[in-house]
């Protein structure tokens, strides 16, 4: 049976993305020059060391399903993230048309992080 899911994702330098993730409440569980690996409640990230990476043209995403997408909505929103522009950025809760409550959030490097519910009347 399948449990969980660890995305591998790009970093151009650790120590940004360590600091970044950090302000999320992640924990370091590795780290070397090649690798970094952390965690938050169950969600573990692991971050390949790739530094000539451009976040403008970064195609990795990650889907986060949270107890509940508001209140960690409203805690990134306290982080003080931009909402446009360049990364790392931050858009809070919203209801979509497809029946999820979603925020996005991308890292310094341009990967979306999509964090959402199931709606109600979704």
């Amino acid at each position: 049976m399948w449990e969980q899911a660890c995305p591998i994702l790009p970093s151009r330098d650790f120590s940004v993305t360590e600091t970044f993730y950090k302000r999320l409440d992640f924990d370091t569980w590795y780290k070397d020059n090649d690798y970094l690996l952390m965690n938050r409640d169950k969600v573990e990230l692991h971050f390949f060391s790739h530094p000539k990476h451009t976040p403008e043209t970064c195609d990795h995403e990650v889907y986060i399903r949270p107890k509940s997408v508001d209140v960690l909505s409203d805690q990134i929103e306290k982080l003080d993230l931009p909402r446009a522009g360049a990364f790392p950025k931050f858009l809070p809760a919203e209801d979509k048309p497809w029946g999820m409550r979603e925020a996005a959030l991308w890292d310094p490097d341009g990967t979306l992080l999509r964090i959402g519910e199931e709606t109600t009347d979704g």
